[in-house]
């Protein structure tokens, strides 16, 4: 008998999307479209590329260095702060052995020669009095290369510009040079003053304790 030709059978694996979701299966919820991707940040170990600030802000940041801004009172100017002050009790004969010691601490310690002034009272040191041989303005061309130790008479320790140690050995001389060299020693050191003298005569030329 003749043959009824049947429907075509489709495969499963070739049939398109199901209208429906067969049975025990859900439904897969359509994924949104992703937008742009952004950049991926940078590996540890391997920057990313320099990114340029926007021309806008470089210009913002020159325009407000140029220029000054919004007037006003100005702000008071930090007063400097005041050196730390170290008392080393010597006689007066034994004040410059007290501040070559103190010389060679500092310098133990880590201090460059050229941060250190030292000024006395009496007799100046030996190395001031071997250099002033060769003229007052070696002396100084000595004290404009700061790179050592810089020895100057209380007479004359207001021409050294400051540094940041000072020590001042009250090796003698009058009370006036006393003052002088204390109040000069204050006004340069920029860390540490170290006086070394009799303390006594120390509060009483200060007029008060140190």
């Amino acid at each position: 008998m003749p043959l009824i030709p049947e429907e075509p059978q489709i495969h499963e694996k070739a049939q398109g999307p199901r209208a429906t979701p067969a049975s025990g299966r859900t439904a897969p919820t359509p994924r949104p479209v992703p937008g742009p991707r952004p950049a991926a940040p940078p590996r540890p170990g391997r920057p990313g590329p320099a990114r340029p600030a926007p021309p806008t802000q470089r210009a913002s940041r020159d325009t407000a260095a140029a220029k000054p801004g919004p007037s006003g009172p100005a702000a008071p100017a930090a007063a400097p702060a005041a050196p730390q002050i170290q008392l080393i009790p010597a006689t007066p004969d034994g004040a410059l052995d007290a501040a070559e010691e103190a010389v060679d601490l500092l310098l133990d310690s880590g201090r460059t020669p050229g941060d250190v002034l030292v000024i006395t009272t009496g007799e100046p040191h030996p190395w001031a009095a071997h250099e002033l041989s060769f003229g007052d303005a070696a002396y100084w061309a000595q004290h404009e290369a700061g790179d050592d130790v810089f020895y100057a008479d209380a007479t004359v320790a207001d021409r050294a510009a400051s540094r940041a140690v000072v020590v001042v050995a009250l090796n003698g001389g009058p009370e006036a040079a006393a003052a002088t060299a204390l109040s000069v020693a204050h006004s340069r050191a920029g860390a540490l003053l170290i006086v070394c003298g009799d303390p006594q005569r120390i509060n009483s030329v200060l007029g008060a304790g140190v």
